[in-house]
């Protein structure tokens, strides 16, 4: 019995070692990667903003990021806030669930101009409007339809007839959403806010026609 005991209390020893050196391994490089995949995306963020300046914040851990660019020239964006949420790689035993919940590394843009929008409008994914997704707060005095753009169903919420036909020019130039969830324009705030599920591919590719697209928006009109 004792050579028994003896043998469970090494094994259970054995598994102990095992799974320590798993959780030091998985941290270290869940931080490496985390931040290969932060580097990388605040780098194509400036190229595709181009911002005179940009302030890099750490807002949690190895988990959470935020930049703020600024442009010094008077045109029509005044600041671009972004928030950059990852899924939390350097903790194996949370991982599995924080996958379920966030199901993928989050990107978060608010783009604020100097001239208003011709009205509100907001595209949102179906899939994206279930568990955890946006609220938004004037969806009272909004008109909706659904769209397929690419191959994926979306929400359409407008306000005046000329936002939607704003909306066509984007999926017009735009036929793929790629990870775009959400783009919402915002009169009352004079902000664009464009929600992107991150996954493997590169973001520039489809935040720069809605960057660019943006400055039709809220160009001046009569």
């Amino acid at each position: 019995m004792e050579a028994f005991g003896g043998n469970v209390t090494v094994s259970v020893l054995i598994v102990i070692i095992a799974v320590s050196v798993f959780i030091a391994f998985s941290f270290h490089s869940g931080k490496r990667k985390n931040k290969e995949i932060f580097t990388g995306i605040f780098k194509e963020l400036v190229t595709v903003f181009k911002p005179d300046e940009q302030i890099f914040t750490n807002i949690g851990g190895v988990v959470g990021h935020h930049g703020t660019f600024s442009f010094n020239e008077r045109g029509s964006v005044s600041r671009i806030d972004v928030t950059l949420t990852l899924l939390p790689r350097q903790a194996p035993l949370y991982m599995p669930i924080s996958k379920l919940l966030m199901r993928y590394d989050r990107l978060f843009i608010s783009v604020y101009m100097r001239y208003p929008p011709p009205g509100e409008g907001h595209i949102i994914e179906r899939g994206y409007t279930g568990f955890r997704g946006p609220t938004i707060t004037n969806i009272s005095r909004l008109r909706q339809t659904e769209f397929k753009w690419g191959e994926l169903e979306f929400l359409f919420y407008y306000e005046q007839d000329r936002m939607m036909d704003q909306f066509e020019m984007l999926i017009a130039s735009l036929q793929d959403p790629g990870p775009i969830k959400h783009i919402a324009i915002v009169p009352d705030q004079r902000r664009g806010y464009i929600f992107m599920g991150l996954q493997k591919e590169p973001i520039e590719a489809y935040l720069a026609p809605v960057y660019d697209w943006l400055f039709h928006v809220f160009e001046p009109y009569e």
